[in-house]
């Protein structure tokens, strides 16, 4: 199944040509300049510097959003599982808004990228206004949820009372405190969109600093602070990813190397707003179905008791952090294709994708190895019980299975999302989690008889499913005829 999801034969989608005289020198000078941000024309020149510049730098953000989850989970962890069970819970819950967050992101990425492709910054100006103030809108629903049921929420997903008791107060921070989540991946997006990815990255570093500081203080009342135990890792997320925020918006407004917000492009455009709902709404629902079948194997697995949900939690968290590279170079490819569509080169977009999928593939296959040869250490990073390492250790070994093919299932689905076709990602993920991931882990776990990890196996079924099915499509082409 790997041969069949690799990149099409040279003639069709060629590797960039090497560039002369660059070597070493011009790898660190390209390296440097990804950090730093630049100005570069990403529809121009060499594709495989093009996709350096603009992943080193993503890959690098996506590192800094999931330092959150993991600092999160590593100090809550010496609480006991009731609250690492809480945490698991609550971001399981906290996975719907991630969709409407993601799709409006993907929706924010799509116009952004095309606006600046076309060389029109005013359009991009616009269409960033409109995401922030949809972003806004979108967090209330959630944010009421939080202060009202916070309680509630953690019983319908299956929580014991000792849970309950003990995550109450950071299911209502998490949920409450949403709009800062929202904002910070659709700002991140805008400044993505741009090519203005090292903004995005040094923002999530000030965030992750400011959550590294008052993670532990909070949680465990260190010096003149309350002890606010789980709480206060929600309280501490929240403050830091708030910070963050309004750095973006400060950015946002005095412009970056890409994109600048005036003042005047403040206000409320319907034209604009329309393609960004319209486009979004596939998006959502895209990530919707994808992260709500999260949910249900979340619910599957508190079946099992709570060290069982604390090893599953501690295992997605390690296998969420490590799919980070991915994430980065997929969302650098969203940003080339939708560049480069704006500036009439689709085969130009269509080369990036595979180039990106290539080496994509190649770094997940080397976290695989490390998975299967150092699983229990990993799940030991976070906690010492014997029944919550065993869960944790198991998973990562079943995940290790399906590395590669995960490759291709994140960075195909987000070049079309780049493209601004986000009904085609909507059908994939519905039919690969739904019609089949869902009812797979039920299967397996209950039925069967496999436990936790039957769960883990029904995770990499369906994404190898989901590569495969992806890849057939995009070879079609239709993506390219996408207007937004």
């Amino acid at each position: 199944m790997v041969d069949s999801l690799s990149a099409p034969p040279l003639e069709e989608a060629p590797l960039p040509p090497p560039v002369p005289g660059r070597g070493l020198r011009g790898l660190v000078r390209d390296l440097g300049a990804s950090l730093r941000g630049t100005d570069r024309d990403y529809t121009e020149g060499p594709l495989g510097q093009a996709l350096l510049l603009l992943a080193v730098p993503m890959v690098l953000e996506m590192v800094m959003e999931s330092v959150f989850a993991v600092v999160d989970v590593y100090w809550v962890a010496s609480l006991g599982a009731p609250a690492v069970a809480a945490v698991g819970l609550t971001e399981s819950v906290l996975s719907l808004m991630y969709a409407v967050a993601m799709g409006l992101a993907m929706a924010a990425t799509a116009l952004v990228s095309r606006r600046i492709g076309e060389k029109d910054p005013e359009g991009a100006s616009r269409a960033a206004v409109q995401a922030v103030a949809v972003a806004v809108a979108a967090s209330l629903p959630f944010a009421a949820v939080g202060v009202f049921f916070a309680a509630d929420v953690l019983r319908l997903m299956g929580a014991d009372a000792e849970t309950v008791a003990i995550g109450t107060g950071y299911t209502a921070w998490m949920l409450g405190g949403n709009a800062v989540i929202m904002l910070i991946f659709v700002l991140n997006a805008v400044f993505r969109g741009a090519g203005d990815a090292a903004i995005a990255m040094r923002v999530l570093w000030l965030a992750n600093g400011i959550n590294l500081v008052l993670d532990p203080l909070l949680i465990f009342g260190w010096g003149p602070f309350p002890e606010l135990g789980v709480t206060g890792a929600a309280i501490a997320t929240t403050t830091g990813r708030g910070l963050a925020v309004l750095v973006q918006l400060v950015v946002l407004m005095r412009g970056g190397k890409h994109l600048r917000v005036l003042w005047e492009h403040v206000r409320l455009r319907a034209d604009v707003m329309g393609r960004l709902l319209k486009t979004s709404a596939g998006g959502i629902a895209q990530f919707a179905v994808a992260t709500s079948s999260w949910v249900f194997l979340v619910r599957i697995v508190a079946e099992f008791g709570a060290e069982a949900l604390a090893g599953y939690t501690i295992a997605i968290r390690v296998f969420l952090f490590t799919l980070l590279p991915a994430w980065g170079l997929s969302n650098a490819a969203a940003t080339l294709v939708g560049q480069n569509l704006g500036a009439g080169k689709p085969d130009r977009a269509e080369r990036s994708v595979w180039v990106a999928g290539g080496v994509t593939s190649l770094l997940l296959g080397l976290v695989s190895i490390g998975y299967i040869v150092f699983d229990e250490a990993l799940i030991r990073l976070f906690t010492d019980e014997a029944a919550v390492v065993a869960v944790g250790a198991d998973g990562l070994r079943v995940m290790a299975y399906g590395y590669v093919i995960f490759a291709w299932a994140m960075v195909l689905p987000q070049a079309f999302n780049g493209a601004g076709d986000t009904l085609t990602p909507t059908w994939i993920n519905l039919g690969c989690f739904w019609a089949f991931q869902v009812p797979l882990a039920w299967g397996l776990a209950i039925p069967l008889g496999w436990g936790v990890d039957g769960v883990f196996w029904s995770v990499v079924l369906a994404e190898s499913l989901m590569a495969a099915v992806a890849a057939v499509l995009f070879r079609r082409g239709t993506w390219k005829a996408t207007v937004v």
